[in-house]
């Protein structure tokens, strides 16, 4: 069984707990926050500390907290020698205080803290300088179901930047849509399976393969028309124009 303390209350920090404790190969020692009221809910599952030295011994210290607390909070830690890992996709593994056992174990999804989460649809990135915390961390992931990927730190990086465009840009894109349908009543569930073959086409062909649209085919008469329409909000007109310029010069065509 391996032991864990969870450091940090955020969504991450939750879904990792959940998943954590619905296996009998992990065992959750403590789970750790500046503010008791933030993980209380939970205190009947397992010990909650708002004090660092209250901290106990535990296989893997889970940093689950945001980017710019990482280092601080690791060099607050009252050990050493203890394998240490955050969970964020665009810090350093050496950002973790040098005293300890350092590593990431780094979750690649998006995370509410009320939805579902399904863990066999969560990949963990995971990197360690020492080939046996490597071990412990993918037996950590494997324990609740997750596919694993040994990855450096600039893999990392850039993966994170993809995720943000894949995810973040892509959700924005969606409320930019949800705005557009609004406006004149239409219905934006109707785009929905849409969305979902967008995303079920990308399993088997490559973005470059899946691309269509007026731009892809260069339809300036249809993107004109966008344009017009687009003309009461220069924000998302400008955003069109971008994305259909990128298309233009992924796919060989002249900009309008």
């Amino acid at each position: 069984m391996i032991s864990v303390i969870i450091l940090g209350a955020g969504n991450v920090a939750t879904h990792l707990f959940k998943a954590f404790k619905k296996t009998e190969e992990i065992s959750v020692n403590q789970w750790y926050n500046r503010h008791l009221d933030l993980i209380s809910p939970y205190k009947n599952d397992v010990a909650i500390i708002d004090d660092l030295s209250q901290l106990k011994e535990a296989d893997v210290y889970i940093l689950a907290v945001s980017d710019d607390a990482i280092k601080e909070l690791s060099s607050k830690l009252p050990f050493e020698n203890r394998l240490v890992v955050h969970t964020s996709g665009g810090v350093s593994l050496y950002d973790i205080d040098k005293k300890h056992r350092r590593g990431v174990f780094y979750p690649l999804q998006t995370f509410s803290k009320d939805a579902c989460m399904d863990f066999a649809n969560v990949p963990i990135c995971i990197e360690a300088i020492k080939s046996d915390d490597y071990h412990i961390l993918k037996s950590l992931a494997i324990s609740i179901g997750s596919a694993t990927k040994k990855v450096n730190s600039d893999q990392r990086r850039v993966l994170h930047l993809a995720a943000v465009f894949v995810n973040n840009f892509t959700n924005q894109l969606y409320r930019i849509a949800h705005e557009i349908t609004e406006s004149e009543g239409a219905d934006f569930d109707i785009l929905k399976p849409l969305i979902l073959e967008t995303a079920n086409k990308v399993q088997e062909f490559s973005p470059y393969m899946a691309q269509t649209g007026p731009a892809k085919r260069n339809d300036k008469k249809t993107i004109r028309k966008h344009l017009k329409i687009l003309n009461n909000n220069p924000h998302h007109k400008a955003i069109y124009e971008l994305l259909t310029d990128s298309i233009h010069m992924t796919h060989g065509r002249k900009k309008l």
